[in-house]
């Protein structure tokens, strides 16, 4: 077999694609995973995950990362950083197109992720992991008796900011509107939680602290004012952006959508899954995502295997 024409391509390092790599690996199916940077993806910015089954006193993103990436190697999985250019459908060859060359293969399995939408203000890329998340349900159990801002008005600002009152002493919620986006029951809960604040008409200009975050200051769009306000956590929902740029008008893919599939997480092309954040509807959780690794790995080994039959 040619050095690069493999069984399956794993497109993206994180979580979901090494998940998917342990068992294409323990298949014997040559695998081998792109991935332009580090792999880990979102959850290197993670000091403490202790969500993830099999580690109750919690684990660091990064050692997390170590333990994934050793068990997919130790079933054979190669990992070229290289950075996908393009992806081109040839019957029922694959071919990708990266940085430094073109591989083959009839399987691919999308993991590039997507990345959180961020405010772009002062601070915020300081102070991610030590006060500034985009992740309720993984952060906000750390924020007990704390008071925390959630930027957005969408149905996750939401969602996710009614799991953080579980939590938080109060959960100040600040829009750039007069009303929320949100789903109406969604927003009836909010509107009926006594943890809840609203800051209308409002954005974020800076996120302040010294170790730790310790405050925002706001502006008000009407007339300008700006307003510090002490917290100790900012939760951001303001969208994310999949990385499915390579992808051009592949899988009718534009700037800004996810990826649809069915419950096996292939997409609308035979041979073509997808998984983790990339993929409509996910629920972006570490343990989702590598359970969506699995799913794909298990599919593309039957579909492989009805491929040789057909040969």
């Amino acid at each position: 077999m040619s050095n690069n024409v493999y069984d399956i391509v794993i497109i993206g390092g994180g979580p979901a694609a090494l998940s998917a790599a342990v068992y294409t690996g323990r298949a014997e199916l040559k695998t081998v995973i792109f991935e332009k940077k580090v792999t880990g993806g979102q959850i290197l910015t993670s000091t403490l995950v202790d969500n993830y089954p099999g580690f109750p006193d919690g684990i660091s993103g990064a050692e997390l990362t170590e333990l994934m990436e050793k068990h997919a190697k130790k079933f054979g999985a190669e990992i070229k950083y290289e950075e996908v250019l393009g992806l081109k459908v040839e019957g029922d060859t694959k071919i990708v197109t990266t940085d430094s060359g073109m591989y083959n293969s009839p399987i691919i399995i999308l993991a590039s992720g997507a990345d959180p939408r961020k405010l772009g203000v002062p601070g915020e890329d300081e102070f991610v992991g030590r006060g500034v998340s985009y992740c309720g349900t993984c952060d906000g159990p750390f924020y007990k008796d704390k008071d925390v801002v959630v930027v957005g008005g969408g149905d996750s600002a939401i969602t996710e900011g009614l799991f953080i009152t579980k939590f938080a002493k109060a959960v100040h919620i600040v829009h750039r509107r007069a009303e929320l986006t949100a789903a109406k029951i969604f927003q009836d809960e909010a509107r009926s939680n006594p943890r809840v604040r609203f800051v209308w008409n409002s954005v974020i200009e800076e996120i302040s602290g010294r170790d730790m975050v310790e405050g925002v200051t706001i502006k008000n769009l009407l007339n300008n004012e700006r307003k510090d306000l002490p917290c100790q956590g900012v939760f951001i929902f303001v969208g994310n952006i999949p990385n499915t740029g390579f992808l051009g008008n592949l899988l009718c893919v534009d700037q800004g959508c996810h990826i649809e599939t069915d419950e096996n997480m292939e997409t609308a092309i035979k041979g073509i899954y997808a998984v983790g954040d990339i993929r409509k509807n996910s629920y972006r959780q570490l343990v989702t995502a590598a359970g969506e690794g699995a799913i794909a790995a298990m599919a593309a080994e039957r579909e492989l295997t009805k491929l040789h039959a057909q040969k």
